[in-house]
């Protein structure tokens, strides 16, 4: 049976969108894994959105809670506010309360990935207050570490992610994510596609 490695983000303007899509390009290069998008629901209403100018959403499925306990692992995105993961997505998680009763997606390995409009926006503080949802879960935490190589040190231009994950900076919201961001979210899918498959292996030998 295929590894199954869930994307799941929650996007305003597009920018976690296309990291999503890069990371799935980079899991579904690893053989023996299924790697499919999700966003999470909407919280605001169409009026709401429409004033601030946000695109249409696309047309990958919304998930539901209990999709979770599907995949095998997870790649988990969402726009920083104020230093921590947009409310749709936290209010996402809220609503898994049965799963954490069951420990259902205890064991998983999950990583992390977001946009923020400046460098000193939550880079690393979304992640780090993130992980906590992944700890009440059981879920086993996946950063990159400095696994992007020469890619981490880049020094001459402005580029997002962090060890703990892939990322974008969105600014006034004109600039989307560079090609070396983008190489680096294909990298994040494919490094935790391939631990999700070795987890999954070691589990059903």
């Amino acid at each position: 049976m295929a590894t199954k490695l869930y994307i799941v983000y929650y996007s305003m303007y597009g920018h976690v969108e296309k990291l999503a899509e890069e990371i799935r390009k980079g899991a579904a290069s690893v053989e023996g894994v299924e790697a499919k998008l999700w966003q999470v629901p909407e919280t605001l209403p169409e009026e709401v959105l429409s004033k601030m100018s946000a695109p249409p959403k696309s047309e990958s499925p919304i998930i539901t809670p209990n999709e979770l306990t599907e995949a095998d692992g997870f790649v988990f995105g969402f726009p920083t506010r104020f230093g921590m993961m947009a409310a749709q997505f936290k209010a996402f998680l809220d609503a898994t309360g049965g799963l954490w009763r069951t420990q259902s997606l205890a064991g998983k390995p999950a990583g992390i990935f977001y946009s923020t409009g400046s460098q000193g926006g939550g880079q690393e503080t979304t992640a780090l207050t993130a992980i906590t949802q992944l700890v009440h879960h059981g879920m086993v935490f996946v950063p990159i570490g400095y696994t992007f190589g020469a890619g981490m040190f880049e020094m001459e231009n402005v580029k997002g992610g962090s060890p703990y994950g892939a990322g974008t900076f969105a600014g006034d919201g004109s600039r989307q994510p560079t090609e070396l961001e983008l190489q680096q979210a294909f990298h994040q899918g494919k490094y935790i596609a391939t631990i999700t498959k070795k987890l999954k292996g070691s589990t059903t030998a």
